[in-house]
Formats: C-alpha cells, structure tokens, sequence
C-alpha cells in the first residue's frame, strides 16, 4: 500500500518562508564581507576551498541549507565568527572605489550590478576614455541598461596639470594640490551632492585607476566621510 501523501501545513510554510529569509540574509551579509574585502567571488572560493558554483547558490540566496562545513569554511577564509558572518548587517547605502583600469565595459558593469550599486559617480575631468564603452554616452547607456543611475560630477575632476604627481608618486604633492582645487563653489556643490547620493544610495566613485591610491577620488572619497558617515568598499 502507498503511503499516504504529506500534508504540507502552514507550519511548513511559515518554516520554509523563515529558512528562506535566513539564506537571504546569509547571501546578503557574505557578499557585503566579501566586498569590504575587494575579493571578486573565485577568489572567496579558492579561499574557502568550497566549489565556485556552491558560493554562487549561496550568495544569491538559493542554498537555504548550503551546509555547516561550507558556512565554516567561508567563515574562516574571511576570518569571522560564524555569528558574524550570519549577522544582516548589509549597508544599504555608502561608497565604492571604482576604478576601470584593465577592464572591458562588460566586466565592469557585471561586477557593479554584483555590488547592487545603484548610481556611478563618474570623477573625471572629461568622461572621455579610449576604452571602448567607457566614454560618457555609451557608459550611461550600458547603466541605463542595467538599471543603474549615472552622473558626472566634472567640478570633482582632477584637472591635466596635476595628474603628473598621481603617476610618478608624488602623491602627498597631487592630493595637496586637489584639495586645495575642492574649495571652489562648484567641487563643494558637487561634493554635497555625492554625500547625499551616499547617503541615501550604494554609490560607485567611477576614475581610471584600479589603484585608488594613484587616483585623485581617494581625496573624493576622504571628503565625503569627513561630511557623513558611510563605508567606503574597494569594487571587486
């Protein structure tokens, strides 16, 4: 005789429903630990020694029992409790370095849509890039495509005479220099609006160098956390 088929209860709705927020939360706090560590996700994988499909169930949420020796794993490769790494803490708003150095368009906006980032703060002096797809028209048109916002803010640009010091590590001399150039009425505008942007949103601050220590947003993203606190993450 066949057994009897399972009656499925609103106590295994309400069950299931509370294991799926808990992957949701899980998926989410991973991804924001990852991030703070600029780790692109084959690397927390190589890391955690956990297959690179596994980390994709689980970071988006799709594992609702991934497993305690996988959790235990990624845990100690970003070397944090279990508790932590099980703690949604996700910012829903904030600051991400962006730099396209060495990227194509479409690895680039892959790696934002990632992140979640909701606007692209492009700091360039003349959104202008011999790189395909990073020229203001096209690079707002494949942001547009992926649902993400974008804004020049050409007052927080670094102007051709002080970009020298950037490269040839006169660096203390460059951030001196823009500094001082973000003074002006225009660069405080424009920095009141990207600390409002952050405030609200997940912002990426978009320059050339993949080296933000090389770039002038570093002072961009020191001025806007001396107006308001928010994280700054390194994009992955």
């Amino acid at each position: 005789m066949a057994a009897p088929p399972l009656e499925y209860t609103p106590d295994h709705a309400r069950a299931r429903a509370r294991a799926l927020a808990l992957a949701l939360a899980l998926a989410q706090q991973l991804r924001t630990l990852r991030e703070a560590r600029g780790w692109s996700r084959e690397r927390l994988a190589k890391e955690a020694g956990v297959q690179p499909r596994t980390l994709a169930r689980v970071e988006s949420g799709g594992a609702i029992q991934p497993g305690f020796f996988t959790i235990g794993a990624l845990a100690a490769a970003l070397e944090v409790s279990l508790d932590d790494l099980c703690r949604p803490t996700t910012p829903t708003h904030g600051l991400w370095s962006a730099g396209y150095e060495g990227r194509d368009i479409d690895s680039f906006v892959a790696s934002l849509v990632e992140s979640r980032i909701d606007v692209v703060a492009d700091v360039r002096l003349t959104p202008i890039s011999r790189k395909p797809g990073f020229s203001k028209t096209r690079l707002g048109q494949a942001l547009a495509e992926a649902g993400i916002e974008y804004i020049h803010l050409r007052a927080l640009g670094n102007p051709k005479d002080n970009r020298a010091p950037f490269w040839d590590g006169r660096l203390g001399v460059g951030r001196a220099r823009f500094r001082s150039l973000l003074r002006s009425d225009e660069a405080q505008a424009d920095l009141d609006r990207l600390t409002e942007q952050a405030s609200l949103s997940r912002v990426a601050v978009l320059c050339f160098e993949q080296d933000e220590s090389r770039c002038h947003r570093h002072v961009v993203l020191t001025a806007v956390r001396k107006r308001i606190e928010v994280p700054v993450v390194q994009l992955a």
